[in-house]
């Protein structure tokens, strides 16, 4: 299928659709300035040892990497003024057309929300990192007072309980969330239609969102900038630059229920 018609398609399914599940990756936030990580230009495609670094049992083995994190993290130097773009923003028209049940992200840097999204429909399956949590106690607050801790000379900081504290993000070796599992469950369960966006579709259990839609005889379309193992599910499958191929999709559902 051609990518003009696989864009029509997929407006056609969208148009159709009452209840939308989509799920993001960091396909969708690399026109931000985002580097993904699995892509040909990705951080740990390029630079396997990064990808050791996100293992919580280096993090929590090795006081260096969570030195260099933080300092990293209140340099800001991490992701610098990072701003939604037109990827983020179509989204929107799901939310305007009352269509979208649960917008499930895979990213941490909450340019979901920054675009518009209702916070209340997302799901951050993988954390974010505009939160701190101790690793010992429940504690959870805004990262910003630990930053300006790091700024103010603090290596590696510690909660009152003497525990450690990191950015509130998943990382590998990690659980995931069983509240957001449930949700997740629930919205497959709710939704006629799910699109995957700017995701490899590598990461279980959030990838198993495909193979369950089409347990559940639920449309599935991807957009990605490359193919995926999970093509072979979709309904439509969409290969090109997100920020400009699922705008097309989602401005153009309305002119394709009408062709």
């Amino acid at each position: 299928m051609q990518e003009n018609d696989a864009v029509t398609e997929a407006a056609l399914l969208v148009a159709e659709a009452k209840k939308v599940l989509v799920l993001t990756g960091a396909g969708i936030s690399t026109d931000s300035g985002i580097p993904d990580f699995r892509g040909p230009e990705g951080v740990w495609t390029k630079h396997p040892e990064a990808e050791k670094a996100s293992h919580i049992d280096y993090y929590l083995s090795d006081p260096e990497i969570r030195i260099n994190n933080w300092k990293l993290r209140a340099g800001g130097e991490l992701w610098p003024d990072i701003k939604p773009n037109k990827g983020h923003i179509s989204l929107l028209e799901l939310e305007n057309e009352d269509k979208l049940h649960t917008l499930i992200t895979q990213n941490v840097d909450g340019l979901h929300q920054m675009a518009g999204t209702d916070s209340e429909k997302i799901v951050e399956i993988h954390g974010n990192v505009h939160e701190a949590v101790c690793l010992s106690c429940e504690w959870r607050d805004s990262i910003e007072p630990v930053l300006q801790r790091v700024r103010e000379g603090e290596e590696d900081p510690r909660c009152e309980c003497g525990g450690l504290i990191k950015a509130a993000t998943i990382l590998f070796g990690q659980g995931l969330i069983p509240e957001d599992l449930k949700k997740m469950a629930e919205a497959l369960n709710a939704c006629d239609l799910l699109i995957t966006v700017g995701t490899s579709l590598q990461v279980f259990p959030v990838a198993e969102v495909v193979p369950g839609a089409v347990m559940r005889d639920v449309k599935v379309v991807i957009v990605n900038g490359e193919p995926t193992k999970m093509d072979i599910y979709a309904d439509v499958v969409v290969i090109g630059s997100i920020s400009e191929t699922l705008p097309t999709i989602l401005n153009n559902q309305n002119a394709s229920l009408r062709n």
